[in-house]
């Protein structure tokens, strides 16, 4: 099992990926724009399976970001039918894309991982730090992405990608989810990652 989960889910994205991608209600410019970095992910991750293998729990918290923003690019995140979570907690926004950009912080992860397992540094803190500044990093670089794509591109598709609902901090807010998540990630990391090195 421990070879065969990285390959059932990148079989069941695939699945996912194609089924999605026939007939977006989002239209197909921000199903583009919203799968083309997951793709880009999907197909590091690929490539480097040779050179090297992360452990089941880093490719199954990976894949949350990689599911949850698929299913976003059908809909866009702000369609998504998320009712349920939204009417639990009494918000009054769709907070699925808030969720969504929290899994991106689990690649806090693999990155504890890579720098463990190839020694690429002696220190916990070190890693664990690189690991929260590189999401960090990330976080506002695709915060950028977003804002030139809804300025540059069509505006109806832009708002749509923005997935702002509104709200003018909704960058800053994103960016405080992809860090919370990694400090999450960080967290599991030090309880249940590789004992290898450090």
């Amino acid at each position: 099992m421990h070879n065969k989960l990285p390959h059932i889910l990148l079989i069941a994205y695939l699945i996912l990926f194609i089924i999605l991608g026939i007939k977006p209600l989002s239209g197909r410019e921000v199903w583009f724009a919203e799968n083309l970095p997951i793709l880009l992910i999907v197909i590091l991750f690929v490539v480097t399976y040779r050179w090297f293998r992360f452990s089941n729990l880093s490719y199954f918290l990976i894949s949350f970001l990689i599911f949850m923003h698929t299913i976003g690019g059908y809909y866009t995140f702000a369609a998504v039918p998320f009712d349920w979570f939204t009417d639990f907690f009494g918000f009054e926004r769709n907070h699925y894309d808030r969720i969504a950009h929290f899994t991106v912080g689990f690649y806090a992860f693999p990155i504890a991982e890579l720098l463990t397992c190839k020694k690429l540094t002696n220190s916990k803190v070190i890693t664990y730090l690189f690991a929260l500044f590189a999401i960090m990093s990330l976080a506002g670089t695709y915060e950028v992405m977003e804002w030139q794509f809804a300025i540059l591109g069509d505006p109806k598709a832009g708002i749509e990608v923005l997935g702002s609902q509104g709200d003018i901090w909704d960058a800053q807010k994103d960016i405080v989810a992809d860090t919370l998540g990694a400090i999450f990630a960080i967290v599991i990391f030090h309880f249940l990652g590789p004992k290898r090195a450090i």
